[in-house]
């Protein structure tokens, strides 16, 4: 049986909190390049928001499933009803970030608004309808021949993003080499079938070959095509074979869907115990999502508080 590789990321562009980058990994009954998940699975997953409903699933760009100011709860629900059908049930955030991405808290000691932050999940989804979607979710996956096998994430809050970010040389880069390490670890839980993986483009990038080579160098990497819309890859022998995507609008893809709506997910959990650190420090502040000008004015109140609390910019500020 093949396998099915989605990753994405959220939070590119922000000064504040971290760029979460995520993956799921699925084993399937078909084809690879043929096999449609939506379709397998359509019982129990919809990629539309319009026809959910209390017994369906939601597997969509994240984009989609959250805006600013429309409440978490859409998202939520769907992320933690797809970890729910894996058995895995965390009751706080803290017990999330351990699941999906045990290396946070090596960044996190360094982090006042996470030192002992667990907040109790899911801070909007209704509790009851998570556990009863994701035992649906579970029974559907197993009709038809197919399982999730995990899913993971990697944060990347501002210390460790400058840092990176100076070491690459660019955000871009910084962004690309995360994304396959992550994806390195994802290909290890893989057994030695053929494997299909699909990524979103990072920015304007059409060419990955080097980067490919340099975090699998042992297999030559052949360039099947290298284009605006798509770039492919391709390596491995004809009964393993590895084939990675980077394509434009990946999120069409429903592994990625999951793993953009993981990585947004867990990008709100840590604006969510940011705002609610700094909301304590500062009276009647103004909660940010810490995208450009907005972060400027909410660093801007907090300075007060920052100075007096001896909170650098180091673990504060990205600065690309």
């Amino acid at each position: 049986m093949p396998y099915l590789i989605g990753a994405d990321e959220a939070g590119y562009g922000p000064n504040l909190g971290p760029l979460v980058i995520a993956t799921s990994v699925w084993h399937v009954p078909c084809d690879p390049r043929e096999c449609d998940l939506y379709e397998l699975l359509r019982g129990v997953v919809t990629r539309s928001t319009h026809d959910v409903g209390a017994k369906r699933l939601a597997i969509a760009d994240s984009k989609i499933l959250y805006k600013a100011g429309h409440g978490l709860a859409p998202l939520e629900r769907n992320v933690l009803a797809t970890i729910a059908a894996m058995k895995l049930n965390p009751a706080t955030s803290r017990a999330l970030w351990d699941t999906l991405d045990p290396w946070a808290w090596e960044q996190f000691d360094s982090l006042p608004w996470h030192d002992g932050h667990a907040a109790v999940l899911p801070l909007e989804a209704d509790a009851a309808e998570v556990a009863g979607l994701g035992e649906r979710v579970a029974t559907h996956l197993q009709r038809a021949g197919v399982r999730l096998v995990a899913i993971a994430a990697s944060a990347i809050f501002p210390a460790r993003f400058n840092a990176l970010v100076g070491q690459y040389g660019s955000k871009g880069e910084a962004l690309s080499r995360a994304t396959l390490q992550l994806l390195g670890r994802a290909l290890e839980q893989c057994d030695a079938e053929p494997t299909l993986v699909v990524c979103d483009k990072h920015g304007g990038r059409g060419k990955y070959q080097r980067l490919l080579q340099a975090e699998f160098p042992d297999p030559l990497i052949e360039v099947v095509r290298e284009g605006l819309l798509e770039s492919v890859y391709r390596w491995g022998p004809a009964s393993a074979r590895f084939e990675m995507c980077f394509r434009a609008a990946g999120e069409s893809f429903l592994p990625a869907a999951l793993a953009s709506m993981t990585a947004k997910y867990l990008r709100e959990l840590a604006m969510h115990a940011f705002n609610g650190y700094w909301q304590r420090q500062v009276a009647n502040l103004k909660p940010t999502a810490g995208y450009p000008g907005d972060a400027r004015r909410f660093k801007k109140d907090i300075a007060l508080a920052q100075q007096s609390l001896g909170v650098s910019d180091r673990i504060l500020w990205r600065a690309k």
